[in-house]
């Protein structure tokens, strides 16, 4: 594991379309690194969640009203899971790392997140987060709103048609029903959410590196992050020492 002094940790903000392997690279850098990971995802996923329980109509109607007043009751946690070592997503006390994961909530995620009161109640929470620095975050607007000074940005993008499939597969392989015409659409669905939001759309950081990884292996696409990130904490570092 690499080891850094407090003064060499850096905020590395990754940002980008969804389904695009965001979260999974940003856990192998931030255990190589030895630096906190936290899926800003999960948080919204775990939001969208709660509201399907108690903000929805039977109908598929999502009340913003409703959401708005049981806000502050809302309590999202990461637990290390004692088998895998991997964050596990807690909803006031809830296991519900599985459950963020399905289709339901990927179709009406974007539209919790689209919410000024739901964006502004998570991004504060993480950026008390990233106080200390020496953490990966990965989202949407990560590099443009909750780090706009984050020392490394990267822009993750990939082909819809590449990031359907890989959804798919994940579906599959955690036993979750899906077909990958319909994940697609909802890739597609998603992309326009996210990029048309009237709050923090997702766009790429005029500072933010780009990496499309539509053709990468997973080891390729860790190892272009690692470079990157030495790089970044090198210049960190060279520049702290001036001061």
């Amino acid at each position: 594991m690499h080891i850094q002094s407090d003064s060499a940790k850096i905020i590395v903000a990754i940002d980008g379309h969804s389904s695009c392997g965001k979260s999974t690279m940003a856990k192998a850098l931030a255990r190589r690194a030895g630096y906190i990971y936290v899926d800003t995802g999960a948080m919204y996923r775990a939001v969208t969640l709660f509201a399907l329980r108690h903000a929805f109509s039977k109908d598929g109607v999502l009340n913003p009203d409703l959401l708005l007043q049981q806000i502050d009751h809302i309590e999202i946690s990461f637990r290390l899971d004692s088998d895998t070592g991997m964050p596990q997503t807690y909803l006031c006390g809830e296991n519900v790392e599985l459950l963020i994961r399905g289709l339901d909530v990927s179709q009406h995620v974007s539209e919790v997140a689209a919410l000024p009161f739901v964006r502004a109640k998570l991004t504060k929470e993480q950026q008390r987060m990233g106080e200390a620095k020496g953490i990966v975050m990965d989202g949407r607007d990560i590099g443009t709103a909750v780090f706009p000074n984050a020392e490394l940005k990267i822009f993750v993008t990939a082909s819809a048609e590449v990031r359907a499939q890989r959804r798919y597969e994940e579906l599959l392989h955690k036993g979750l029903p899906a077909t990958y015409e319909e994940i697609l659409k909802n890739v597609v669905e998603r992309d326009y959410i996210d990029s048309h939001r009237e709050v923090n759309p997702l766009r790429q950081a005029p500072d933010a590196l780009l990496l499309d990884n539509s053709h990468l292996s997973i080891e390729e696409e860790n190892e272009w992050l690692w470079k990157t990130f030495q790089n970044a904490v090198s210049i960190h570092s060279s520049d702290s020492a001036l001061r």
